[in-house]
């Protein structure tokens, strides 16, 4: 079912676990956005915006939409009582969102993570090594894939010998099966090894601390807003460190790999690059805006608003969707056209509001410079377009295969 502001004869349907969502949504998106911009879901049971400027006020609005149900249709439609369980920042609202983000946004700072220039491009390098020479290659299982998740796993403070499993364990977690919210078996199991792996490796920092984020997570005291003040639990640490580890990892590997075929299918855009290295950064926004690696926001709704002529109720999950957003011709000129030179706007690729992402600053940087190298080493090169694969998952999108040949 959906609300619509128009008739069709076939009316309208967004199902985040179809193969529609999976391969191709963005004319799904483009007739969400005309027929059904506040859109009803009777058999998720969810409700969905889809126009930009709708999605930026929601994104504003955290005291309408809660995060604190989760922010996945399946958390969002798991009891509030075991989410809360889990006590991570992103299943938060203020004030204890506010309080536990401060802790750790000074490791985010556009200073901080200038300073973290030299490792992130010693790690691209040491990837891109191996491959540089060769005629063919896998975009994102040789090089985009393993060196975020080794990047963030480093300043986290993971031993280099478990970094690839993290990887591993995400992905599984992430995985969705058509026409399923919850995760596979393996996913429940990667989920619960996962989370035994930080919270063992939280105790092991406390008691034999070093220098890396969660070593200094064990030692800081936070104020719970009761006048007390004591230091973060073991689970507190290891949901947010399971957090920023999975979120370090999912985006630029998505966005390195649409970087390959956006360009290979724009060439004028990527001789752009070639002709003016100083316009990687306007491209790495292009990326996200074309094919945001995170395809929507969960909330929950907890009291009524209006939308475009349309009460969205209390009581329901809402998905906040980025990706036809980003898409949306009321905002954009030519929207579903590549333009790296185009005018700066809302980013919202990383989010918005007080859940924008605390990496995006460092997913930025790992992004450009990796983009930055692809075009040093490789000016010329094709992508399979038969052997092309994307990823099925919750609600991240992009490619878990992209092959590529070399012309020399």
């Amino acid at each position: 079912m959906s609300v619509s502001t128009s008739t069709s004869e076939s009316p309208v349907e967004f199902d985040p676990f179809s193969h529609v969502y999976f391969d191709d949504p963005y004319e799904m998106y483009r007739r969400l956005r005309d027929e059904a911009p506040v859109y009803h879901n009777e058999k998720y049971g969810f409700w969905a915006l889809s126009r930009y400027d709708d999605v930026v006020r929601a994104h504003k609005d955290w005291e309408t939409f809660s995060s604190s149900h989760g922010v996945d249709l399946n958390t969002l439609s798991t009891d509030p009582e075991i989410i809360n369980q889990f006590k991570s920042i992103i299943m938060m609202d203020p004030p204890a969102h506010d309080r536990l983000r401060a802790l750790v946004s000074r490791v985010f700072t556009p200073r901080a993570v200038q300073a973290l220039e030299p490792i992130v491009r010693d790690v691209i390098s040491s990837f891109l090594e191996p491959i540089a020479e060769r005629d063919s290659f896998d975009a994102v299982a040789e090089f985009s894939a393993p060196f975020p998740v080794e990047i963030i796993s480093r300043i986290l403070g993971v031993p280099e010998a478990d970094r690839q499993q993290i990887r591993h364990w995400l992905d599984a977690t992430l995985h969705r099966e058509p026409g399923d919210m919850a995760p596979t078996q393996e996913g429940m199991d990667a989920m619960l090894a996962s989370g035994v792996y930080y919270y063992a490796l939280v105790q092991e920092k406390r008691r034999n601390p070093g220098d890396d984020m969660i070593s200094r997570l064990t030692q800081v005291e936070v104020d719970r807003g009761d006048g007390q003040t004591t230091k973060l639990e073991d689970d507190e640490i290891a949901g947010f460190v399971g957090l920023l580890g999975g979120a370090g990892a999912e985006t630029v590997t998505k966005l390195v790999g649409n970087a390959f075929v956006l360009f290979a299918r724009y060439p004028e855009q990527y001789r752009k690059l070639i002709d003016d290295p100083a316009k990687t950064g306007p491209a790495v926004e292009e990326i996200l805006r074309m094919w945001p690696p995170s395809q929507y926001q969960g909330r929950f709704s907890v009291r009524d608003s209006d939308f475009d002529g349309v009460t969205l109720p209390a009581g329901y999950p809402v998905l906040l969707i980025t990706g036809s957003a980003t898409r949306d011709e009321r905002f954009f000129d030519a929207p579903d056209t590549f333009e790296i030179d185009r005018p700066p706007s809302h980013a919202l690729g990383f989010g918005l509001g007080i859940h924008s992402c605390l990496g995006a600053a460092l997913a930025r940087m790992e992004s450009r410079i990796a983009i930055e190298e692809m075009v040093r080493r490789w000016p010329r090169y094709e992508i399979d377009e038969a052997g092309l694969r994307r990823v099925h998952m919750s609600n991240v999108a992009g490619f878990s295969n992209v092959p590529v040949h070399i012309v020399r």
